[in-house]
């Protein structure tokens, strides 16, 4: 929703009731309703271009880059050689960007369900969007739960860039599509979803877990910190078919590592370094059988 105070613009949520993170703008760029959400496109003060996605922030200018690369390295790097990689949203392009960066990728899918989302990052935020400039890119408008089904034995690395779990994305929280995913790995496949917050959404944070616990080999959490999100971070659900996790299989050369503004090797394995309460509901459901 815009902002309460005149020229801010104020994130709520169901999700987070009684709270809100307010960032002032200087205009509004853009702002329609697709066919599944409501888009905006603000230039604030203080934090270059947001996108917002039903009143959502789904990323500014200023500090993208950490979700974008955690999101994308810790699944990328924990794999020694990921040849085929499958990205579900991540509309704005940022994932694509990232994953382009790895050499040994042969073929990126993209399943976005929301077509419009592209074409106005495309529009207002090209160092994002760039990421469908590569030529190993292809797009497919599909909904994510059922175009990973019809994908068998496909992929190395799956990576879900999803909004929160109302609207569109409800589904890509559910016990089927993370199935369906696991089915969509070759033998070494990693995962790795948006998983949240441990402080806003435990519940939800522990069910994703839950899921992952039952259906893979190995999983973790690990989060991040990106200011302009509700609570200052945001987490990542990661899981696999046996591969490590916590630790890089490869290291990024020199090269990719000068581009790089928030992983590092070092940053891979301090991620799932948790605070106490959070540790122990991961013990809590290591436990459970």
């Amino acid at each position: 929703m815009d902002g309460i105070l005149p020229g801010w613009f104020s994130e709520t949520s169901e999700l987070w009731p009684g709270r809100a993170l307010s960032l002032e703008i200087t205009e509004k760029l853009y702002s329609a309703r697709s066919k599944y959400q409501q888009i905006d496109v603000y230039q604030t003060k203080s934090c270059g271009k947001m996108l917002t996605l039903d009143g959502i922030i789904q990323f500014t200018e200023s500090d993208e880059f950490a979700y974008q690369e955690m999101l994308t390295h810790l699944a990328m790097f924990a794999h020694p050689n990921p040849l085929r990689v499958l990205v579900i949203g991540g509309g704005d392009g940022g994932i694509l960007r990232e994953v382009a960066r790895h050499a040994s990728v042969r073929e990126i899918d993209i399943c976005e369900i929301d077509l419009e989302v592209i074409e106005v990052c495309k529009r207002f935020v090209p160092s994002m969007a760039r990421g469908f400039d590569d030529p190993r890119v292809k797009l497919h408008v599909a909904d994510g739960a059922e175009f990973v089904r019809e994908r068998p034995g496909a992929y190395d690395v799956i990576i879900v860039d999803s909004t929160d779990p109302i609207g569109p994305a409800e589904s890509l929280f559910q016990e089927p599509f993370y199935a369906a995913m696991k089915s969509a790995l070759k033998p070494s496949g990693i995962i790795a979803t948006q998983a949240e917050s441990f402080f806003l959404l435990q519940q939800i944070v522990r069910g994703l877990l839950d899921i992952a616990h039952r259906l893979f080999d190995k999983w973790a959490y690990a989060y991040m910190l990106v200011p302009t999100y509700p609570g200052g971070h945001i987490g990542v659900c990661l899981a696999s078919l046996g591969a490590e996790l916590k630790r890089p299989a490869r290291r990024p050369d020199p090269e990719l590592a000068s581009e790089l503004r928030y992983y590092t090797p070092e940053v891979h394995a301090a991620a799932f370094v948790l605070p106490a309460f959070a540790a122990r509901m991961i013990a809590e459901i290591q436990g459970s059988g």
